[in-house]
């Protein structure tokens, strides 16, 4: 019994702190989705969100009740949902090094960022930016962030511009690409009359005007596939540490249910005397 009581005790408690933790997560995507002044990339964001947080509670809720009320089938549903949660983690830090293993900014000479191309990144992430419905609500979203605000701002020379360090979304979609050789401005304010006959196709697509910029520039989508190429490898590396955390609470869910199963067979049998263990 004693076995019985530790390993219900630490799923018990490890699936009470994840049901803490899914109930504002679940909050927080509801209340992106229904509150009045949402943007779209609010929406957008919510409902993983929203599944997110009621995946966590549900499984939580299985394995604290399945646990502390010795539910064998609660905990059998709760070892499934792990099993299922281990092979997805397994799956999706495979996938997220593959997409991810090509591609990066070209430093410019006499710049302090970089330049982004999207023919330099992998085929998948390409088509996913690519595809009009996806930058439409990518495009929205870099609106309502104001990604583009604290440049529009400043009132630097161009010594100082080129030196800044911009993140590879300013860099792709707040400037033109340095092969237009625009005038700069200050600010996001260029002028298109140093233009050297450029092929680059984004130099016709780059617009003055604070809600159009480079937003329809291929730099900005390379700009976009950049920065999740970055999270994606962050999110990849932490996934390598996380699934062996999570085997060790399977194994431990493991004990719980071969115990639970164990304690309903000696009720079953009438209790621990009738078992023998008188």
């Amino acid at each position: 019994m004693a076995a019985f009581r530790l390993s219900n005790n630490v799923i018990g408690a490890l699936n009470l702190v994840t049901l803490l933790l899914s109930a504002p997560i679940l909050g927080g995507g509801v209340w992106m989705a229904t509150r009045g002044d949402g943007s779209e990339c609010d929406r957008h964001l919510s409902s993983p969100a929203i599944a997110l947080g009621a995946v966590l509670m549900a499984v939580s809720l299985a394995g604290l009740v399945g646990a502390c009320c010795r539910v064998t089938w609660l905990l059998w549903v709760y070892l499934l949902a792990m099993f299922a949660l281990i092979v997805l983690l397994l799956g999706f830090t495979a996938f997220a090094f593959a997409v991810t293993n090509k591609g990066a900014g070209e430093a410019v000479s006499g710049r302090g960022y970089r330049e982004y191309r999207l023919g330099d990144y992998s085929t998948w992430l390409q088509r996913r930016v690519e595809s009009s419905k996806n930058w439409d609500k990518i495009r929205s979203c870099l609106a309502g962030a104001g990604v583009c605000g604290s440049l529009q701002g400043r009132n630097e020379t161009w010594a100082q511009f080129v030196a800044a360090d911009l993140s590879p979304v300013q860099s792709g979609c707040c400037k033109p690409p340095t092969s237009c050789n625009f005038t700069y401005g200050g600010g996001t304010r260029w002028g298109k009359t140093a233009r050297m006959g450029s092929a680059d196709p984004d130099c016709d697509e780059w617009s003055n005007d604070a809600d159009e910029l480079c937003f329809g520039c291929q730099s900005c989508k390379a700009g976009v596939v950049a920065t999740l190429k970055k999270d994606w490898n962050r999110v990849a590396i932490v996934n390598v540490v996380f699934p062996s955390f999570i085997v060790v609470v399977y194994f431990v869910g493991c004990c719980a249910f071969k115990n639970s199963r164990r304690d309903s067979v000696y009720r079953r049998a009438g209790g621990w005397k009738q078992a023998g263990y008188a």
